[in-house]
């Protein structure tokens, strides 16, 4: 039985290499549009970016799609894929495709680009910054453990989950998340041509459909991926239908599958203890 399990396990995280790895989806016919998928929390840049600079230097790609389907993530994460985006779009037209939810850092990463097209129930918006702590002083204190903390300044350990927050601290803190709002008003104004006072009364954490984001500008059109190919297409001036094509991945050995798979459905359950500034769509959970 465990034999047999093992061998399952193997065969399909071979299959999913295999499938992830297939090469020829980036070869087709006629003039391509390429798309990049970025999908989930965004807590990287690095292959995304990678995708962007393939297809700007590929000549027989002539538009980018950016498939976004994510509640956004890491502040650093979103500003240095917005960044590649301004360097591609001076080259060749790039547009966003929305998938469910393009929220936060994923909006901002749509911003960059020369158009957005959203489904009229495309979650999106949450243009704003959000910093989760935890205070497990309390437990720590009912269990018998004692935090000991030798600092070298006051505020060298702000943001401590074993310890009350300072009012001192709290306004460094939120000095911070509203610094961090204001480079993503700049980022919306700049990206999409919008007077930063307009962006700031939309800027307050609320989330719009695709349908209402499209009345407030931030959005400008309604359909589907197939609609976005299209649009692109005639972006780029192509006759006859485009070929779209994905970036081909790179090639891992299955063992850091497993690794990656396993850390993936670590974190899903447990929050790493930190600080994490992010642009990102996350409800609170009830009380």
């Amino acid at each position: 039985m465990i034999l047999s399990s093992a061998i399952v396990l193997t065969s399909l995280f071979f299959n999913v290499a295999l499938n992830d790895f297939d090469s020829a989806k980036y070869k087709a016919d006629g003039e391509k549009i390429g798309i990049i998928e970025i999908i989930g929390v965004i807590s990287d840049s690095k292959t995304v970016n990678e995708k962007l600079r393939l297809f700007r230097e590929d000549e027989s790609i002539k538009a980018i799609i950016i498939r976004v389907d994510s509640p956004g993530g890491g502040v650093v994460a979103a500003q240095e894929i917005f960044r590649e985006i301004e360097k591609t779009v001076e080259v060749k037209k790039v547009i966003t495709s929305m998938g469910a939810v393009a929220a936060s850092g994923g909006y901002y990463i749509a911003a960059a680009t020369n158009g957005i097209i959203a489904n009229p129930g495309t979650v999106t918006g949450s243009i704003g910054v959000i910093m989760v702590l935890t205070n497990i002083e309390a437990l720590m204190k009912k269990i018998g453990l004692i935090p000991i903390v030798i600092k070298s300044g006051d505020y060298k350990d702000i943001g401590s989950s074993v310890r009350e927050m300072s009012d001192a601290e709290r306004k460094i803190m939120q000095n911070l998340s509203d610094t961090i709002h204001r480079q993503f008003i700049k980022a919306i104004s700049d990206g999409r041509k919008m007077d930063t006072d307009a962006v700031t009364k939309l800027a307050d954490g609320r989330i719009f459909s695709g349908e209402e984001a499209l009345t407030l500008g931030l959005v400008d059109r309604i359909g589907n991926l197939e609609d976005a190919i299209k649009w692109a297409g005639k972006m780029a001036n192509i006759e006859g239908e485009p070929s779209p094509v994905y970036a081909p991945e790179k090639k891992k050995p299955i063992l850091d599958y497993l690794i990656e798979y396993t850390a993936g459905k670590l974190k899903s359950h447990a929050e790493y203890p930190g600080i994490d500034v992010e642009y990102r769509y996350r409800p609170s959970p009830k009380r």
